[in-house]
């Protein structure tokens, strides 16, 4: 008669210790939140002192949890960036086209960021303390995450057989949305800054378009709705008839 084998002992939990693993997740969470607030309402050159104490708490309860102000960074980043991620996601499915489906995405994008400006430059902007590193960590994952939502359908766009330079495109793409929505976000309210739904509007136009459309036509060049008239064809040599 076989015997079915022993099952190894599962380790006991500490019960005390998932308690306060618990404890310390809710604490890290509140701190991030307490910490967003404080960027919004104070800027995003907000110093660690200044963040701790609009969260009513000592500086050392956030270098605990966040060893310094680049890891707390990379925490806000981690849920800021991940909640556009999210609503990126959610604007390309309602698209029924790649382009409508761009501008949907760069509208959500503009959006977001818009709500809170000093929120966005807090997570985006280099650490005081970093190095000449390349950007990596949430801010890099986010835009990654970007390229990789537009890539598949603007193939399908271009076509496959549109060359191997065209894989380059959507990383192109990004870096022109991200620059041009930061310069955006970064000038001054006036009668004449655009909404967001615009910009996207125009990022999108750009994207797909070129800026061709917006460049003044030539002064001798003929209307657009005209056709170029064609010069009369030289009519034959007469040939003398035959008397």
């Amino acid at each position: 008669m076989n015997t079915a084998p022993a099952r190894p002992a599962l380790p006991a939990v500490d019960g005390r210790s998932a308690r306060w693993d618990s404890h310390r997740d809710e604490r890290r969470r509140q701190l991030i939140k307490d910490a967003r607030r404080a960027v919004h309402q104070l800027g995003p050159d907000s110093s660690m002192e200044e963040i701790s104490a609009f969260a009513g708490t000592s500086k050392s309860v956030f270098y605990r949890y966040f060893n310094d102000k680049a890891g707390l960074q990379r925490a806000v980043g981690d849920v800021v960036l991940g909640q556009m991620q999210r609503r990126i996601h959610e604007a390309a499915k309602t698209a029924s086209s790649p382009r409508q489906g761009l501008l949907h995405m760069v509208a959500a994008y503009l959006e977001m960021a818009e709500t809170s400006p000093n929120v966005y430059a807090f997570v985006t902007q280099a650490p005081v303390d970093a190095g000449p590193t390349t950007e990596g960590g949430a801010l890099g994952d986010f835009f990654d995450d970007v390229i990789g939502m537009i890539a598949d359908p603007m193939r399908i766009h271009l076509r496959q057989d549109s060359g191997p330079l065209v894989s380059y495109w959507p990383t192109a793409a990004i870096g022109l949305v991200r620059t041009a929505g930061e310069l955006w976000l970064s000038t001054p309210a006036s009668p004449s800054k655009p909404r967001a739904t615009e910009m996207a509007e125009q990022i999108t136009n750009w994207l797909f378009l070129g800026i061709s459309a917006e460049l003044p036509r030539p002064v001798d060049a003929p209307p657009a709705s005209h056709p170029v008239a064609q010069a009369p064809s030289p009519l034959p040599p007469q040939v003398p008839s035959t008397p």
